[in-house]
């Protein structure tokens, strides 16, 4: 029995089915979850959607020009916003769509309702109630809420929010510069919003690879963005024909819309769960340990609710994990040091293995290389001149231990160091390997070369 059809519940299932077990699951908006119709899916294809725009904006550097445009935008660019919504919540259900395809085809049952744990062996779903032998709860997280900045849908805005707006907004405050708050302020300046990007800390996503995070800050001033650093949002409040965002030091931002990024809530509240012997921190999230269980026997959780890496990638391994573990299936515990991630903004940045912080404060011993993409032959033909793709290894042994590449599709190229990491991999064999010229990822091989020691290099 799995409570919850996001992406830890859904392939939790797909495995369980394949090995044979009865699977149902229980899932109140349907197969994928939130992530797939109202958060990951629906902001990476809006995003994408900014991607082109800002590619046809900036066509004029490679000689294209666009003009005539109908409503006087740059270059007669538009983004119709009734258009691009429409084609984002399609897009959202067509994934759903798939997955309940895939589900239905391996024999699993899907209840539309909400689930509740009534004993470690037995769930409450809907009117009905199941029993089973093992029980995944992957329930996912919601948008936190910022006291004194509750969302409207109207002027004040959750991002599961964002795709009912039948116009662009004219000034878009975004309050929080994390990851989603980065990805939407990036997005929504793009398609022709004016953005405020709020940020409590000295700088946009404080807690990723400050190299990526100063080259990504320097291309939204660029375009025209205001970032406000070390700015504390405390209330927002609607005006007659916007927003009022009032900072902690009694200063304001004012705008058309505001949209509120200020984190994740896991969804574990009223599920029965304390009551039945699952241990939950003091933020809610489920505790787990390394092969998804919990602390009481046969219930595991997967996912967003257990605030392991808040990302779609773990959160299908810790199912599969999860079912491979209780049905008797040899089984490696989840290693989060080879887990890639990447930040959908334009530039893409995507990191793995040990980061430089964890360099610089003495944890690991590595040597260091970055490489400025600007320096690519092919980052020169596409015109592309932010970015880098920086190397991490071994001193003595050459193996790789991570790296950040910041570019257009770094969720792409990120995937060679994946490898090399979750291998472990020397400089000397990346370096071997043949890269296209001209590719991006020929950085990649280029960065590993200066890596090799004097001896493996022939110097």
């Amino acid at each position: 029995m799995i409570i919850g059809g996001g992406p830890g519940g859904y392939e939790a299932a797909l495995v369980a089915a394949q090995l044979g077990a009865q699977v149902t699951v229980v899932e109140e908006e349907g197969p994928g979850g939130a992530c797939v119709l109202t958060d990951c899916v629906p902001s990476k294809t809006l995003i994408a959607t900014s991607v082109r725009k800002q590619a046809l904006l900036d066509a004029s550097s490679l000689g294209v020009h666009f003009s005539g445009g109908p409503d006087g935008d740059v270059g007669g660019v538009t983004a119709e916003m009734p258009l691009v919504n429409k084609r984002v919540k399609e897009l959202a259900q067509a994934q759903s769509g798939d997955i309940a395809a895939r589900l239905a085809a391996e024999g699993v049952e899907v209840i539309r309702a909400t689930g509740r744990l009534v004993d470690p062996q037995v769930v409450r779903a809907g009117d009905r109630t199941v029993r089973a032998d093992v029980v995944i709860v992957a329930t996912g997280a919601h948008p936190r809420v910022l006291p004194g900045a509750e969302p409207d849908g109207e002027r004040i805005l959750s991002w599961r929010q964002l795709y009912d707006l039948q116009e662009l907004p004219e000034h878009l405050i975004v309050v929080g510069s994390g990851v989603t708050g980065a990805e939407f302020a990036g997005a929504y300046q793009s398609l022709g919003s004016q953005v405020t990007l709020v940020s409590s800390r000295d700088r946009m996503m404080p807690n990723e690879d400050a190299d990526a995070a100063e080259v990504l800050e320097e291309v939204y001033r660029r375009r025209g963005m205001n970032v406000m650093g070390r700015s504390r949002a405390a209330s927002v409040k609607r005006t007659e024909d916007g927003v009022v965002v009032t900072l902690e030091d009694g200063r304001t931002a004012e705008g058309t819309h505001c949209l509120m990024t200020v984190g994740m809530v896991p969804n574990t509240s009223g599920m029965g769960l304390e009551d039945n012997g699952v241990r939950l921190d003091r933020n809610g999230f489920i505790e787990v340990d390394k092969v998804s269980r919990t602390s009481a026997p046969g219930v595991y959780a997967a996912g967003d609710c257990t605030g392991v890496l808040m990302l779609a990638s773990v959160a299908a391994m810790q199912g599969r994990i999860a079912v491979w573990h209780a049905l008797g299936e040899a089984v490696q515990p989840i290693r989060l040091a080879t887990v890639a991630s990447n930040i959908f903004t334009d530039p893409e940045i995507a990191a793995v293995g040990v980061s430089q912080k964890q360099i610089e404060a003495g944890e690991i011993e590595a040597n260091v290389v970055k490489l400025p993409l600007a320096t690519n032959a092919r980052a020169k033909m596409q015109g592309f001149n932010d970015g880098f793709v920086k190397l991490f290894c071994r001193p003595n042994t050459g193996i790789v231990l991570g790296g950040v590449v910041v570019a257009p599709r770094a969720s792409e190229l990120i995937l060679a160091v994946s490898v090399a990491v979750q291998h472990r991999l020397t400089v000397d064999q990346l370096a071997h390997t043949f890269a296209v010229y001209p590719s991006l990822s020929g950085s990649i091989t280029e960065a590993a070369r200066r890596l090799m020691s004097p001896l493996t290099a022939g110097i």
